[in-house]
């Protein structure tokens, strides 16, 4: 079981697999000309299956696959097989621009729940914010996805100013389709221009949605970070990442293993603990382990608290937001 100093079990570990991404999200990436880590520099295929089988030894019952893209690199595939056949819950994170490749694979694993990024409905503001012209590829694969037979969560990052003026759209997409929308607090990252004035928090998105629907809120499980809600007569459902203005971190769960093997106890931590160099060097990691999750600190990574309209991003020290794993 692996523990820290109040009380909290962490038994949910997110890996992620590349930097890398085959989109240029402004809030993700800092800049067109971002460097990628070098290949030799990120854990290998072997190194991942041994590191999550280390953790899962440890407590770990649940199992999130992301990146930058994880489905960019190039072993993906082989990644998704080995984890596959570990005793847990095994999800993904994926800007589905390459899910229409590796279907087979997903059906074969025992990935049954898929969360995709989507900011927007709209095909021009969609290339606005990614840099890149694949809004239909995306909108086909999620198609795919619930065709055959997946659960579909869409992950919208709401900013103001760009995109909550969208949110009853993708309420209305909820009516037929079953999907879940989690709208998401914009969160600051080393060099995505966050600013306070930019968040459109949770009490704004309730006022945006009650104009036009009725909601009421569902049971949330003890380590969610998503507060949940339905709509009635809509088959599916919406939630809220409420990460700046309601913050839920007292039941936290999760851990954070970068692509270049570097385990992070929160998202917003400016400490991480390097894991791949000491296995690769044959050394025993399960110390290091629990040593960072005993040191996790109480809330956002003891860096900020209180208002976040007061907020200065420069004093937040942390990597972009596609180097930990989304």
């Amino acid at each position: 079981m692996i523990k820290d100093e109040f009380g909290r079990v962490h038994n949910y570990l997110r890996i992620s697999l590349t930097d890398n991404c085959n989109l240029r999200c402004f809030y993700c990436m800092p800049d067109e000309e971002y460097d990628f880590t070098p290949a030799a520099r990120l854990m290998q295929t072997e190194e991942v299956e041994q590191l999550a089988r280390l953790f899962v030894m440890e407590g770990v019952t649940k199992i999130r696959l992301t990146g930058g893209e994880p489905l960019v690199r190039k072993d993906a595939a082989k990644i998704i097989e080995s984890l596959s056949a570990l005793p847990v819950e095994m999800v993904m994170t994926t800007n589905a621009t390459r899910i229409h490749e590796f279907i087979t694979v997903l059906k074969a694993s025992n990935i049954r729940t898929i969360n995709i990024s989507l900011d927007t409905l709209q095909p021009d503001k969609f290339l606005l914010v990614t840099r890149r012209n694949l809004f239909h590829r995306v909108r086909s694969n999620i198609e795919l996805l619930l065709h055959h037979g997946f659960k579909v969560k869409i992950n919208v990052v709401v900013m103001k100013g760009f995109n909550e003026n969208e949110i009853n759209d993708f309420i209305r997409w909820t009516m037929h389709i079953p999907i879940q929308i989690r709208f998401i607090e914009f969160m600051p990252f080393s060099g995505n221009r966050w600013t306070g004035n930019k968040v459109f928090s949770m009490q704004d998105m309730f006022s945006e949605i009650g104009t036009q629907f009725e909601f009421l809120p569902v049971e949330n499980e003890l380590h969610d970070t998503a507060k949940n809600f339905m709509i009635p007569g809509h088959v599916g459902s919406f939630a809220i990442i409420s990460a700046m203005s309601a913050p839920f971190c007292n039941t936290c769960n999760r851990m954070r293993l970068t692509a270049d093997g570097k385990l992070k106890n929160c998202l917003f931590s400016t400490g991480e603990t390097d894991l791949l160099t000491p296995l690769r060097n044959k050394e025993d990691v399960t110390g290091l382990i629990h040593a960072s999750i005993r040191s996790k600190a109480r809330q956002l990574g003891g860096q900020f608290s209180g208002t976040f309209e007061m907020l200065d991003a420069a004093s937040i020290h942390n990597r972009p937001m596609i180097t930990i794993g989304g």
